[in-house]
């Protein structure tokens, strides 16, 4: 059983920042209050048994289910695999700088962590220009090919960006957020998450579903509020996600790691209209 340590929520960070703004609205000038989405580093430490905290990363985000954001990063990169591996996830109490405490979660293992150097290689990678073939055969490597016999229909694909879209309640305060939700083979939403980082709002989705024990995720869809990277398509196919449905467009290399691995990638999705990118015969038409 994974041990979840909460710590009082008052202190935990927000995900919203309130300001004071000049707002100008047909040439008048007034001071209002607003809302900004919150944007924190947040230092992901993992250790196993006898072995101190080793920095893994650190990744910019918005605060709120950074449990969640700290695990599915790992399982994601492949740093950790079976749910049986985590002992405890935490908020580090161990910080030189008191208010940070809520910026540093520690994830203990039951068995030693060897992840340095893969920890390493992957801080590198999601700034740096990286090599498309070296990115898919490693990725390849981690990775099967998603195998799901799930079937969408295209008017059901349409719906599923502006359902996302009722579920973000962040973004409706702030509209600086990213969204990805997961959905079932009907359109109905099962969980959505936002963030900064359209990369750490899935990261958060795949913790959820590690943390529930309910990978792979073989039957689902995936919605993003925005365009699709790599990166993207790499965390759909570690939780085997076969449908991935975007608003806006998707990169050449996702499209290619996304056809080469049997993920459904659909972009452009507005208004009863859609890009099929690859693999469409899981898709029913309506014709």
């Amino acid at each position: 059983m994974i041990e979840i340590t909460t710590l009082k929520q008052p202190s935990v960070r927000r995900p919203t920042t309130d300001v004071k703004i000049a707002a100008v609205r047909d040439g008048y000038v007034s001071t209002r209050p607003d809302v900004l989405a919150t944007e924190e580093p947040m230092e992901i430490r993992v250790h196993g048994p006898n072995q101190e905290p080793t920095p893994v990363t650190v990744t910019m985000r918005t605060p709120g289910n950074d449990f969640e954001l700290a695990i599915g990063l790992l399982y994601s990169e492949g740093l950790i695999d079976t749910h049986g591996s985590l002992k405890t996830v935490c908020y580090c109490t161990n910080v030189s700088n008191e208010n940070q405490r809520f910026n540093v979660v520690t994830v203990e293992l039951t068995s030693q962590f060897i992840g340095n150097q893969r920890a390493r290689s992957f801080m590198s990678s999601s700034a740096c220009g990286v090599c498309g073939t070296t990115s898919i055969e490693d990725l390849a490597g981690r990775s099967a090919v998603v195998e799901s016999q799930m079937k969408l229909d295209i008017t059901t694909v349409f719906s599923l960006p502006k359902l996302l879209m009722k579920g973000q309640k962040l973004f409706k305060l702030t509209g600086g957020l990213h969204g990805a939700g997961i959905f079932d083979e009907s359109g109905r939403l099962e969980v959505v998450r936002e963030d900064i980082g359209r990369h750490n709002a899935l990261d958060k989705i795949v913790g959820h579903y590690f943390l529930e024990e309910k990978l792979p995720l073989s039957n689902k869809v995936l919605v993003l509020s925005g365009r699709i990277g790599f990166e993207l398509v790499q965390k759909a196919a570690m939780a085997q996600i076969p449908v991935v449905v975007a608003v806006s467009a998707p990169s050449s290399l996702a499209v290619q790691t996304a056809d080469s691995l049997g993920i459904t990638m659909i972009g452009f999705t507005r208004d009863n209209n859609a890009n099929i990118y690859s693999h469409p015969e899981r898709i029913r038409f309506n014709q």
